[in-house]
């Protein structure tokens, strides 16, 4: 299956002992692509390193909802500087976390409708992070024209009619391992209504480990389990999820 994980957070320190080893088997299986995602500046800056060493990875830049707190100006102009690597593909991960609340809500808010005019300004695409803040986001999203050059909602948590209401505005929603897990009925209702056109796959790994190795670290290669589940929801193989979202990831990253 020619894969494509589309979130993943091999750039932590948790990957440092072995992200070779786990890039090269991960490649051996037919991965296509990975996307390492920024979290914050430093974050950042290692996610650029390692898709500029890497052919087939990629990179976001920006500041997670939980880090904005620490944000500053000359940080910004640091991830300005790093979008003009080809290898960036996406601002983000942006958004809000009120789940969490590591940063005050308000500096969230503010931050986030920030950072959503950056990626305008850059002409990037957007990765949203969304933690018991639907409604938040959707209207931040929509106030600040945060849609214009379209995006992705991450490991999406929220309904079918959000969903939708998302895809209306151009963005794809992006399905974790939480799908494997047998008690995620809203999540497999959302995978069976939409169009295999509006959905990407992705690992958040380490985190959102699936089925059958759930409690353990997880990799990119493990988003092969996220396809096999979204193919028995939808009467597909595998093999044509992997095939339609490593397209339409391509597509939202602007990858030729």
């Amino acid at each position: 299956m020619e894969l494509f994980d589309s979130h993943s957070h091999i750039n932590m320190d948790v990957f440092a002992a072995d992200l070779d080893q786990v890039l090269e088997r991960s490649f051996a299986a037919g991965m296509t692509g990975i996307v390492a995602i920024g979290t914050d500046v430093a974050d950042s800056i290692r996610a650029v390193e390692i898709a500029e060493k890497w052919p087939r990875v990629y990179a976001t830049v920006g500041i997670h909802p939980h880090e904005v707190k620490e944000a500053t100006e000359s940080g910004y102009q640091v991830l300005k500087a790093l979008a003009d690597s080809d290898k960036v593909v996406a601002y983000g991960e942006i958004g809000l976390d009120f789940y969490r609340n590591h940063s005050p809500r308000e500096v969230q808010v503010e931050e986030f409708a920030r950072q959503l005019n950056i990626a305008a300004e850059l002409e990037l695409p957007v990765v949203i992070h969304d933690r018991d803040a639907h409604r938040e986001v959707f209207e931040i999203i929509k106030s600040e024209g945060g849609y214009r050059h379209g995006g992705i909602i991450h490991c999406f948590s929220g309904d079918y009619r959000l969903a939708s209401a998302y895809v209306d505005l151009g963005f794809v929603i992006s399905i974790p391992g939480t799908i494997t897990f047998r008690k995620n009925q809203v999540q497999a209702e959302v995978v069976r209504r939409l169009s295999l056109d509006d959905l990407l796959i992705e690992t958040d790994c380490p985190y959102l480990t699936p089925v059958p190795y759930r409690g353990k670290r997880n990799e990119p290669l493990y988003v092969r389990y996220v396809a096999e589940a979204i193919g028995s929801l939808k009467g597909e193989s595998a093999a044509v999820v992997a095939e339609k979202t490593r397209d339409n990831a391509r597509r939202v990253f602007g990858i030729a």
